[in-house]
């Protein structure tokens, strides 16, 4: 996946060795890699992103158990989550196979990318388990949602060997329960959302939960001026323009925490924030304004997770 893990056992059962840990959290990684990477040739993604036809292919559990979460958010959100909207965020300069970053793609190529682009366009079913393309060039590019995936999985292995007190984390997604090694709760981190700067701009305590960040402070570029998101709604294949610097979402799952944590970004901080509230989801948007300067707001579930810097 491209990025850094840490996973933190505290007061666990005598019975679980350091090595035990290791070989759960492997075997976790090494299923995500075989059905979930966009970057293995052979991997299952990757064999169903190649085919061009749109008869039901089988597919496997875990496949279909993401797919599900994302596609279901793409739903509450209007298609402002997708995970078919990859090539027209290669077309704008980001990502794997990126165009070239120094030109924008023309009016008529973002109207034939958008031809494959759609959630609307993948069909799933759950028994038997597969999935299938309405349109034959589709392409399902899940990094945006498998860390996630992965955080939830190797939570979920740990339980089963027996650890009641943990701390999970995968490029940023962290997942967390029960008390650190000083017997006080989880206490995570929000980045301060600005180029640069690595420190905290607020703290949550997690017990049991997940929390993930999606913004545009890392990934971003300046067009003769403009400033241009690696943010893509989906929607009208533009970069998003309204000004959220970060979203953050709280959520019992890292998978769909992260799914929801890119839908509120791509919907901004009025419609994002309404959207949030309805659905009690626990949510911090953070603001840039004209001047440079930050303006938060936060859903009232929110505030239950928050603690003092």
């Amino acid at each position: 996946m491209g990025t850094t893990y840490e996973v933190v056992v505290a007061q666990h059962p005598h019975e679980i060795g350091r090595a035990d840990l290791q070989r759960a959290v492997d075997e976790v990684f090494a299923e995500v890699d075989r059905h979930l990477s966009t970057w293995r040739p052979d991997s299952e993604i990757s064999r169903f992103n190649a085919g061009q036809g749109t008869a039901w292919v089988p597919a496997s559990d875990v496949l279909v158990g993401l797919l599900s979460v994302s596609q279901a958010v793409s739903r509450e959100t209007g298609g402002a989550f997708d995970i078919t909207v990859a090539p027209i965020v290669r077309a704008w300069g980001f990502g794997a196979g990126a165009a070239n970053p120094g030109t924008p793609p023309s009016h008529e190529e973002l109207e034939q990318l958008k031809r494959a682009v759609g959630y609307l366009k993948l069909e799933l079913r759950q028994d038997p388990p597969s999935l299938r393309k309405v349109e034959p060039m589709v392409h399902v590019d899940l990094d945006g949602v498998v860390p996630g995936l992965a955080v939830d999985l190797v939570a979920s292995r740990l339980e089963l060997l027996g650890a009641k007190n943990y701390l999970v984390e995968l490029g940023g997604e962290v997942r967390a329960k029960g008390r650190n090694r000083a017997g006080r709760p989880w206490r995570i981190a929000v980045e301060f959302p600005v180029p640069g700067e690595r420190r905290p701009y607020a703290i949550v305590e997690l017990d049991g939960f997940a929390v993930s960040t999606s913004g545009d402070y890392r990934e971003f570029r300046d067009v003769e001026g403009q400033r241009i998101s690696h943010t893509i709604d989906p929607r009208s294949g533009m970069p998003v323009s309204h000004g959220l610097a970060s979203v953050t979402v709280i959520h019992s799952s890292a998978a769909e925490a992260d799914a929801w944590a890119t839908a509120l970004m791509v919907l901004g901080p009025e419609q994002g924030l309404e959207l949030a509230e309805r659905r009690n989801l626990a949510a911090l948007f953070i603001r840039r304004r004209d001047d440079g300067s930050l303006q938060e707001t936060a859903t009232q579930a929110f505030a239950t997770f928050r603690r003092p810097l």
